[in-house]
C-alpha cells in the first residue's frame, strides 16, 4: 500500500496540486490511507502535530499524536467517511500547542481512485480566526462558551446559559447540537475535562483537588469520566508523564 502511494504522488499533476497547501499558512491538509495511516500532510500540519518532517509523519496515525479523546474522533471520523459521509465546516474545540484552547473549522472527504473506490480519506483544518465563515458562525455561541470556559469550576446548568443568550433551552440545545455536535452538558464537561487533563499533566496538585477545582464535586465520577475520554486514569496519566520526563 505504502508504495502505492508513493507512486501516486510522483504523478506531476498530483504533486502540483497538493503543493498548493504548502502555499496557504492557516490550512492543515492531510491525506490518509484505507486504514487511517498519513501518507501525506503539508508543512502546517507536521508543525502543528510537533513533529519536524513528513518523514516522521508518514505511515502513522492519529494516535500517535494526539490524545485519545481526540484521536477516537478522527478515527470515528475516517470510519464514516469510508462509508461516503461527510465532514463539512464542522466547527471543534481543541488544544493548540501552546495548550490553549482554540476553535478550528474542518472539512473531510473520502478518496476514490478512477474505478470509484474509496481508498483512503483527505481532510482540511482552519484556525477560525482565519476564517470569517466559521466566524460568523460561532458568534452564534460565544456567550455560552465565553461564559463556560470562565465558570468551569462552578456549578453551571443549561437554564443559565439560554437565560445568558436569552434563549429558550430547546433553543440553545439546538444552537450547540447544530455547530457542536454536543449539548450544553456535554461540552461543559469536555472543558472540566480538558482543564483536568492540563492540571494533572503540568502541576503537582493532588488528585481529588484537581478534581475540586475542575468543577468535579464527586471523585469518583470524575475519575470514571477522566478515563471514559482519555482513555486513563488520571492517576496513571501523571505517572506516565512524569516517566517519560525521566527517560528524557
Amino acid at each position: 500500500m505504502q508504495a502505492f502511494w508513493k507512486q501516486q504522488f510522483q504523478s506531476l499533476e498530483i504533486k502540483q496540486l497538493i503543493e498548493v497547501f504548502e502555499l496557504m499558512p492557516d490550512v492543515l491538509f492531510w491525506i490518509k490511507d484505507i486504514q487511517g495511516r498519513i501518507v501525506y500532510a503539508n508543512k502546517v500540519y507536521v508543525e502543528h502535530i510537533g513533529a519536524k518532517s513528513l518523514k516522521e509523519v508518514h505511515g502513522k496515525t492519529d494516535l500517535d499524536f494526539f490524545p485519545p479523546h481526540l484521536a477516537k474522533q478522527y478515527m470515528h471520523d475516517d470510519e464514516s467517511l469510508l462509508k461516503g459521509q461527510l465532514v463539512t465546516d464542522r466547527l471543534e474545540m481543541n488544544i493548540t500547542q501552546n495548550s490553549q484552547f482554540a476553535w478550528f473549522s474542518t472539512s473531510k472527504r473520502p478518496l476514490k481512485n478512477e474505478q470509484d473506490h474509496i481508498i483512503g480519506s483527505y481532510g482540511i483544518t482552519r484556525h477560525f480566526q482565519k476564517s470569517s465563515h466559521a466566524l460568523s458562525s460561532i458568534d452564534a455561541l460565544k456567550g455560552p462558551i465565553d461564559f463556560i470556559r470562565q465558570n468551569y469550576s462552578r456549578a453551571i446548568t443549561s437554564h443559565q446559559l439560554a437565560d445568558l443568550c436569552h434563549l429558550s433551552l430547546s433553543a440553545l440545545e439546538r444552537r450547540f447540537k447544530k455547530y457542536l455536535g454536543k449539548t450544553p452538558t456535554q461540552f461543559i464537561n469536555d472543558v472540566r475535562l480538558e482543564n483536568a487533563r492540563l492540571k494533572v499533566v503540568e502541576t503537582t496538585l493532588p488528585i481529588s483537588e484537581i478534581a475540586y477545582a475542575s468543577g468535579f464535586s464527586d471523585h469518583s465520577y470524575f475519575t470514571k469520566q477522566f478515563k471514559l475520554v482519555f482513555g486513563i486514569h488520571p492517576s496513571q496519566m501523571r505517572e506516565q508523564v512524569l516517566r517519560d520526563r525521566r527517560i528524557q
